[in-house]
């Protein structure tokens, strides 16, 4: 879906389609170096994060072994609850291995803070974080991310797997979502 097609719902595009490429394509460089002798289980956080690990893990030059994860803490509203449901579970073993969680966004911190602690706790020989989109000011928690698309603004936004009540996920680039829509006026 291409953002003109979606009239007055959004109010910019952050990030093209070619922009979120081309990162993911320098990400990929790091975490190949990062991960020279043994790759790691990447493990999607479902549903945002599906249009991220599907492009990186094909931007890989190595075997990418995938495993997903769906948590929550949003439900259909626009700011995260704070309180972390596990939706759906790792099918893997994670002991002794490396792991990088593959994120979408990360808003206030929370959710991610508590996912890695969670793996950590289930025998992860190491557990890092690549987002495609980070937003600093809207952190409430300290967390350390070694792989950043882009930084953007606090902003809600959607498009390459964001979604707001389950829509926009397939706009092929980042947007603003327009107030109007989520607000109800």
């Amino acid at each position: 879906m291409d953002a003109k097609q979606l009239g007055d719902d959004l109010t910019e595009v952050l990030h093209t389609e070619a922009e979120l490429r081309d990162r993911l394509a320098e990400l990929a460089r790091e975490i190949e170096r990062d991960y020279a002798e043994q790759p790691p289980l990447l493990v999607g956080v479902l549903k945002g994060a599906v249009m991220v690990m599907a492009d990186l893990a094909r931007e890989l030059n190595f075997h990418a072994q995938m495993d997903w994860m769906a948590v929550s803490s949003y439900g259909a509203g626009t700011k995260s609850s704070g309180v972390v449901r596990i939706l759906k579970d790792l099918d893997s073993d994670i002991t002794g291995r490396d792991v990088l969680i593959v994120e979408d966004i990360i808003d206030s911190g929370l959710t991610l803070s508590w996912l890695k602690e969670n793996l950590q706790s289930r025998g992860a020989k190491s557990v890092r974080i690549c987002t495609m989109l980070r937003k600093p000011k809207a952190l409430k928690v300290e967390i350390d991310v070694e792989y950043v698309g882009f930084d953007i603004p606090v902003e809600f936004v959607v498009g390459y797997g964001l979604d707001y009540a389950e829509d926009y996920r397939n706009l092929r680039d980042v947007a603003i979502l327009a107030p109007h829509v989520y607000s109800g006026e």
